[in-house]
């Protein structure tokens, strides 16, 4: 088969991770010089690939790109922007094809979630409809770990790291002031349906009495009048209680408790501020002095306390996502495979992306203790290796370094402009 270019974008929210899948694309296309030209990234993910906004990734050192892998954040940038269904946005999908053929792209490997994974399919499927020979790779990756298909998701593991260390850390530090001070203290975590980020921090506790104590999941309605139980409970066993709670946590109705009216880029409702809610519901109940924190961008950023397993896999989907291209392979995804738990050991296998799309995983209810306020063993079987190891990153004057990519552009070939 004659050489063609491979374009790669990231989509979505970043990770503490993607960038190590980045750097397995690009190495080990590199390697594959026979098959593979030039990959080029889209600036800022998919908004890049239609406005024609591309980068070289050839111009970059084996170095720079070598460094890829313990540099947090998205290193071309990303976007939250969905295409619609096939019909609704054909012009769109024809920009995208207009582009390949322009820059003789014979291979697009999508590094997202769900949407991406819907997108990179009704990508194949046009390339098909149309004969333009065209190797659709999807790549996971989502820090909320609710791809299917996949056994956990790029990304996750290094979140769940995060929030686990926070809670443990965060406990001894309540535990110490409870008496004079603070009782209470609440984590609003992201997830936004699924709440295995917030199954996460209960790693943290792995005996009876340590933090956290009270897990909240949007799997479940939320009843106050149960959880200021167990609040009260717990402070009267152990002088202070500590809450993990996730963004999309739902009331009776349905309805999310942090709701904010706004509306993001994929259509999803814009949350943030379910942990003060909590907090003032102790407070007005018992009079606790409670106080609160939302994670937010901190757990997804935190690289310098990265899982070393979840770098690993990180980059092996990467890696195994141009192995699939240049085989011929279409509409797929690179997943990862659980063999066993003790050892932990795992293996890439590989997924259609139409079984993939649109498609949710949440936290099972057995993986849930049957109050609702924690998770089982079970659970604990399946997220303690996913944390396993540490990979830090070099560090310099006590901070950590990172790489700046020079992040040069392609000269456009199509005379005509595409506007977002």
């Amino acid at each position: 088969m004659a050489k063609r270019n491979a374009l790669y974008a990231q989509s979505g929210g970043v990770t503490a991770v993607i960038n190590a899948t980045a750097c397995g694309v690009i190495e080990t296309a590199r390697k594959h010089r026979s098959r593979i030209g030039k990959v080029y990234a889209g600036r800022d993910g998919i908004i890049g690939v239609l406005t024609e906004d591309l980068i070289d990734t050839s111009k970059e050192t084996p170095a720079a790109i070598r460094a890829l892998r313990h540099t947090p954040g998205g290193a071309f940038g990303s976007c939250r922007y969905k295409l619609k269904g096939l019909e609704e946005s054909r012009a769109q999908y024809e920009r995208l094809l207009a582009v390949f053929e322009a820059h003789d792209i014979g291979y697009f490997l999508y590094n997202g979630g769900n949407d991406s994974a819907d997108t990179t399919w009704k990508i194949s499927q046009l390339a098909e409809k149309l004969g333009y020979p065209l190797a659709c790779i999807g790549i996971p990756k989502t820090v909320d770990n609710d791809l299917v298909a996949t056994d956990n998701c790029p990304g996750f593991g290094s979140v769940a790291k995060y929030v686990a260390t926070s809670m443990r850390e965060t406990g001894y530090d309540v535990a110490s002031m409870a008496r004079t001070s603070t009782k209470v203290f609440v984590l609003e975590v992201m997830g936004r349906h699924a709440g295995w980020i917030t199954a996460a921090c209960g790693v943290a506790a792995e005996k009876e009495g340590e933090a956290p104590h009270i897990l909240l999941f949007p799997e479940l309605a939320f009843d106050p009048e149960p959880f200021l139980g167990r609040v009260e409970a717990v402070v009267k066993a152990y002088g202070f209680c500590t809450v993990a709670v996730s963004e999309g946590l739902r009331d009776q109705d349905g309805k999310f408790l942090s709701e904010s009216g706004v509306r993001d880029a994929f259509g999803h409702a814009q949350l943030g501020g379910v942990a003060p809610r909590i907090a003032a519901l102790v407070r007005n109940r018992f009079g606790y002095r409670c106080h609160w924190a939302v994670a937010d961008y901190l757990q997804r950023a935190a690289r310098h306390i990265a899982s070393k397993v979840d770098t690993q896999q990180a980059y092996a989907v990467g890696k195994a996502a141009v192995e699939l291209a240049i085989k011929g392979r279409s509409a797929v995804m690179p997943i990862i495979v659980r063999k066993s738990n003790r050892p932990y050991r795992w293996a890439i296998g590989t997924a259609e992306l139409k079984d993939i799309a649109n498609r949710e995983k949440m936290v099972p209810r057995e993986f849930i203790t049957d109050d609702g306020f924690h998770i089982t063993a079970r659970c604990r079987q399946y997220l303690a290796p996913l944390i396993v190891g540490e990979d830090p990153p070099p560090f310099k004057n006590g901070l950590p370094v990172y790489v700046k990519l020079r992040n040069v552009s392609v000269p456009k070939k199509l005379q005509s402009e595409f506007k977002i």
